[in-house]
């Protein structure tokens, strides 16, 4: 008997995601990566005695903007706790948090799961600053402390209990990842730290209501260890709990070389932070203008996007899902439709020879010199059969990113448009099964599917440039007489 035959793991995730601002969320620090270390810092960041901490209004509105797209209600009345906790990368001696009053409250994330979309669901989205990084591998002897990160506004996205396996917990952050680089306030680099998971996890056995012993596991720095990480642990709580044991509750981390845990300390309780609130920063109400403006620049969704490119334009649920994999995509293909109905074919070249191209050479739609009304330009060449789509996207379509003109002017300039003459195709035809006398009776037999070796060879005399619907009618009324 497996483990999923008896047991089911209940998870909980807490997502940390730096918010995109130019500085931190208390004073005016830059926030931008890679710097020199200690470098990005002040008096406010270094918490010395009398300096005062700003609330910074565009982390604010950034967190508002992700609660109303993950259709949380926004608190009105915010304040911001100390949180008393020893951070050694923290000056102060405590970090800024929020406690009673998280800015969002409640809402759902939804994912894909093998049974199809389900929701879920949220506790709480609060805003925080950032801790320092301290590096333990530099000095034989010593920690080195980088306080250039200290202070970066964060968002912890807070889940209820409402996940139920690995798969499950991938799909979760990676709709997170997305959502957060979507709607435009976080970059989501978990290589760079923008995106940090942590995970609750606990089993019990099928039928149980009551909630297992949780165990935290810290600071997962990429999707694919916050899936390794979760898998390890519910095994290891099985085998631990089937051979007589029993689950502590405590805070473990995770070692990508070996996809194992280890524990790092007992989990305290919340009421060991003894959270109050900051006297140094004000509280501050949000009105429903404020939220309001707010709202109006959310774009459109991904989730309402794919319904729509399904239902009104007659996608694939794929080719919708694919669009809407990342929002310069999307925004790539709502501008080549500004100019072309043909919603299918601008999908099959988004998704296919433009992001081969980009993968070739690298690229983005940034940095893709291709105007959305050439695109569309060469989608109707194809449809009008005066090129095909082969050569369309191996010749034209890179002459056309290199700024080479029109795709109508450079076809004519390389010679590549399509011959419509019946009177020089009926040549071709002719030479090509001359050519091949015997297969031409082994059509006639019956084996029609010769048909497509004929169009080749047409294709091959005229050098690709014979009209192969043209073409094959024309030998099918030929082979056929």
């Amino acid at each position: 008997m497996s483990w999923n035959d008896k047991y089911e793991a209940v998870i909980g995730l807490e997502v940390h995601a730096q918010l995109a601002t130019n500085s931190k969320l208390f004073c005016g620090d830059s926030t931008a990566f890679g710097a020199a270390p200690n470098t990005h810092i002040s008096p406010i960041t270094m918490g010395h005695p009398g300096t005062l901490p700003k609330t910074n209004k565009k982390a604010v509105e950034y967190a508002i903007k992700l609660g109303l797209a993950c259709g949380c209600e926004i608190e009105k009345d915010n304040y911001f706790a100390r949180k008393n906790y020893f951070y050694p990368d923290l000056p102060k001696g405590y970090q800024i948090s929020q406690h009673t009053t998280p800015i969002c409250k409640g809402g759902h994330v939804t994912i894909q799961t093998p049974e199809g979309e389900r929701q879920v669901q949220l506790n709480r989205i609060h805003m925080e600053e950032d801790a320092g990084k301290s590096i333990h591998d530099l000095d034989e002897h010593f920690t080195c402390i980088d306080l250039n990160r200290a202070g970066t506004p964060l968002v912890e996205i807070v889940t209820e209990p409402d996940i139920f396996s690995a798969e499950e917990a991938w799909s979760y952050v990676t709709e997170i990842r997305r959502l957060v680089r979507w709607i435009g306030i976080c970059d989501g680099n978990m290589e760079e730290g923008s995106l940090r998971c942590d995970a609750n996890v606990s089993i019990r056995l099928k039928g149980e209501t009551k909630l297992g012993t949780k165990v935290e596991v810290k600071n997962l720095n990429s999707i694919r260890n916050v899936k390794k990480a979760i898998e390890y642990e519910i095994s290891r709580m099985v085998e631990l709990v089937e051979n007589g044991g029993k689950v502590q509750q405590q805070t473990r981390s995770f070692d990508a070389s070996t996809d194992t845990t280890f524990a790092i300390r007992d989990k305290e309780e919340a009421n060991d932070y003894r959270y109050f609130p900051d006297p140094d920063l004000a509280p501050f109400h949000l009105t429903d203008t404020f939220i309001q403006s707010i709202a109006s620049t959310l774009p459109a969704l991904p989730a309402d996007l794919k319904k729509k490119y399904q239902l009104d334009f007659g996608l694939s649920a794929y080719d919708a899902g694919q669009l809407c994999d990342e929002k310069e995509t999307t925004d790539f293909f709502a501008s080549v439709i500004e100019h072309t109905r043909q919603y299918k074919a601008v999908a099959n070249w988004v998704l296919g020879p433009i992001r081969q191209y980009q993968n070739e050479h690298g690229i983005g739609f940034a940095e893709l010199q291709l105007a959305p009304a050439l695109l569309a330009e060469l989608i109707q060449l194809v449809d009008d059969g005066k090129v095909s789509f082969s050569v369309a996207s191996s010749k034209l379509l890179p002459a056309v990113i290199s700024g080479e003109g029109s795709p109508l002017a450079i076809a004519e300039k390389m010679n590549l448009l399509q011959v419509s003459d019946t009177n020089e195709l009926e040549t071709w035809i002719t030479e090509a099964l001359e050519s091949m006398p015997d297969k031409v009776t082994e059509y006639r037999k019956g084996k029609k599917g010769l048909i497509g070796l004929f169009v080749g060879d047409v294709k091959k005399r005229s050098k690709g440039k014979a009209d192969p619907k043209l073409v094959t009618q024309l030998l099918e009324q030929k082979l056929n007489q």
